[in-house]
């Protein structure tokens, strides 16, 4: 169990014509424990909530203790959300990895900033990645008691002596073990390899994605997919003289590598299983491979397919745009220069449009010491920087991935008030899919994007 004492769940959401509201919870009230149980984290919670007959210790937002019967049909969802997912405290990492981005950030920033988190939990209920390094034995058994699959691991290498140099950890080189272990219960995991440069590359990157493949096969294959993503460096990492940078030509070289594996893998196993991330074409400059490359889209999450997928997405939802606005409209859509090349079809059908004129604002993030950078990466600062002495039309369309989630909060601790502020100009949150850019172009309120939604185009 986890060492750290298990705390009342502070519940910041009730939803609308659910149970709980019925019964009368409110914001600000504390779960303790049901049936007797006090849950460790969301995953014990929805486990513990799934039965008919329930009695709920709670305190109210005063900390007045009450206890809550409620009968319901099974595995009805009570409508509750809570604080955090995790109740008894984060699991963090006790790695040292060099290309880690918590470790190459500046001093002095928010506390949440510095927080590594290792945990199987997030894993499973979020797609986070995690490296099995950390795990005692009561936490492998309660992952194969609640059959907590699939698991997204970071593998990095499958040889002990590499995967170890690499996380700064004796216990790395108990990967291969592990994997086993997973394969003896019958669940699964979704790979990725970060790829260093002169470290787990070249012969040793063919090591490892055969080792894995080894792990894709039967009914329920232990590996599911594998994603080759390449690692990202600031300025502000520990050793500058440690990591080699990824550059066109190594780009390259990784592309043709993978792209031979993918070939033997399609023949061997019936699947690509082993996918780039779309940064690695961004680098190369070279075209992303199309739609039916990327199956159901195993990796989305990382990187993989992201790019052509909202490509194909919005020609869908471009179908409906008007002709004409009935205002004109000036606005800057500020990305990372590593998506110019691959948004500017997006840019150029939005300007179709008469009345309509977007301009796309590429950026490299001088705040990270970057020369080209993804968009969730540009901070406040980025952004002022290169527009605070420019003709700014009637607002910028900043995507909702730069910032914190749930929050206004750059990576560098300015806030979209903040830019608001510092420029003069509206500053318009764009969600992620390509409907909500549309509607934001055509200053649509949000309950009239649906009619931008391509439903037939989302991954399975």
């Amino acid at each position: 169990m986890s060492t750290i004492a298990i705390r009342p769940a502070l519940i910041t959401r009730v939803l609308p014509d659910s149970i709980a509201e019925e019964i009368g919870f409110e914001p600000g009230d504390r779960l303790v424990a049901i049936n007797g149980q006090r849950p460790r984290d969301l995953i014990d919670y929805q486990f513990l909530c799934a039965d008919e007959d329930l009695v709920l210790d709670v305190l109210d937002a005063s900390g007045k203790p009450h206890q809550v019967e409620i009968e319901k049909d099974y595995d009805s969802d009570l409508g509750l959300e809570f604080e955090t997912a995790l109740f008894d405290g984060l699991i963090q990492c006790n790695n040292r990895c060099p290309f880690c981005f918590i470790d190459q950030q500046p001093e002095g920033m928010r506390q949440t900033l510095y927080l590594k988190d290792d945990d199987y939990r997030l894993s499973f209920l979020y797609g986070s990645y995690l490296t099995l390094t950390n795990l005692p034995k009561a936490e492998w058994e309660r992952i194969a008691n609640l059959r907590l699959s699939p698991l997204y691991v970071s593998i990095h290498a499958t040889e002990p002596e590499v995967r170890t140099r690499l996380l700064k950890n004796s216990r790395a080189g108990q990967i291969l073990e592990q994997l086993h272990w997973f394969e003896a219960n019958r669940l699964q995991i979704h790979a990725q390899v970060v790829l260093c440069p002169g470290i787990n590359d070249a012969e040793h990157l063919s090591r490892t994605l055969r080792d894995l493949a080894e792990f894709h096969r039967g009914e329920v294959p232990t590996v599911a997919s594998v994603a080759v993503v390449p690692l990202g460096l600031t300025r502000f990492r520990p050793d500058p003289d440690e990591l080699i940078p990824v550059t066109p030509a190594k780009a390259q070289e990784v592309i043709a590598q993978v792209q031979a594996f993918q070939a033997e893998f399609c023949s061997s196993l019936g699947s690509t299983f082993v996918w780039l991330a779309d940064e690695w074409f961004l680098i190369a400059g070279q075209e992303l491979p199309p739609t039916e490359h990327y199956e159901d889209y195993p990796q989305i999450g990382n990187g993989v397919g992201s790019i052509r997928l909202f490509l194909q997405q919005f020609e869908q939802a471009a179908q409906q745009l008007p002709q004409r606005l009935a205002s004109p409209r000036h606005l800057l859509w500020v990305v990372g220069n590593a998506v110019e090349q691959a948004f500017a079809p997006v840019v150029a059908r939005l300007n179709q449009v008469a009345g309509l004129k977007v301009e796309m604002v590429p950026l490299a993030s001088e705040f990270w010491g970057q020369t080209l950078s993804v968009t969730g990466l540009l901070t406040g600062q980025d952004i002022y920087q290169t527009l605070h002495d420019r003709f700014l039309g009637d607002g910028l369309l900043l995507p909702e991935l730069m910032l914190k989630d749930g929050e206004q909060r750059f990576l560098d601790d300015w806030t979209v008030t903040d830019l608001q502020t510092k420029l003069g100009v509206p500053v318009i949150k764009v969600p992620g899919r390509p409907e909500d850019l549309i509607a934001c172009c055509l200053n649509l309120p949000a309950d009239c994007r649906r009619e931008f939604t391509p439903s037939s185009s989302r991954p399975k």
